[in-house]
């Protein structure tokens, strides 16, 4: 990933990115053309502490077949992105730009045992469950052991060795606090993506806004 030295997040908010979403597109090589997917995952810690990334696959889907263990994979975790008018800035001569958020993990990925799957989906359906609170969560006890077996067939289990972490969280931090919050102001106006980023460069920079980033963290979904 490349990433201008503004913008670089440092390893332990990036792999906290990344687990907060729980959501990106996974990208292998077939020795003839990437093959990815998008898919839900979550992480966790080897015992010698090395992040690992569990997911899983339709059985069938191509790259269940490329987890050999060996060859490097890709997982791409986006947040909220906004287009920049350079008519937003104070300052002249501005060009337009894009604000987002970016973390790829990348490392060997293997399959997953029968048992280690088992624990997969429970820790999965129970991350994504705990965001519908006070809902009562669902959990896989609630279906039958043959139904819940016969589809488990049709899935693989998956684990990556996260042995690089890049992120890129691009949000105006080389302008000045009188561009930066001009930025901020117009995107706080904007859809829930704007908002979002809105929200993210006044937390970054609190001291040059008054007490509207209250008003704004009400706003963004």
């Amino acid at each position: 990933m490349y990433t201008p030295p503004p913008f670089k997040s440092d390893r332990a908010a990036s792999l906290a990115f990344a687990q907060a979403r729980g959501f990106g597109n996974v990208c292998a090589w077939d020795g003839k053309k990437p093959i990815a997917s998008s898919l839900p995952f979550y992480l966790t810690a080897a015992n010698d502490g090395t992040p690992q990334a569990l997911f899983h696959l339709a059985r069938h889907n191509p790259l269940a077949s490329l987890a050999d263990g060996a060859s490097s994979w890709l997982l791409a975790v986006n947040g909220a992105d906004a287009y920049v008018s350079p008519d937003w800035y104070v300052s002249p001569d501005q060009v337009p730009t894009w604000l987002y958020q970016s973390v790829h993990l990348s490392g060997p990925v293997r399959l997953l045992s029968d048992d280690e799957l088992a624990v997969q989906i429970d820790t999965l359906s129970d991350m994504f469950e705990s965001w519908l609170l006070p809902k009562t969560p669902w959990t896989s006890a609630k279906m039958t052991t043959g139904r819940l077996e016969a589809l488990k067939k049709g899935i693989v289990g998956l684990v990556m060795t996260v042995e690089e972490v890049e992120g890129s969280f691009r949000l105006n931090q080389h302008k000045s606090d009188a561009d930066y919050s001009a930025i901020a102001d117009a995107l706080g106006e904007g859809n829930a993506d704007a908002r979002k980023i809105s929200l993210l460069m006044r937390q970054a920079r609190p001291q040059i806004f008054a007490d509207d980033t209250n008003k704004l963290e009400r706003s963004v979904p």
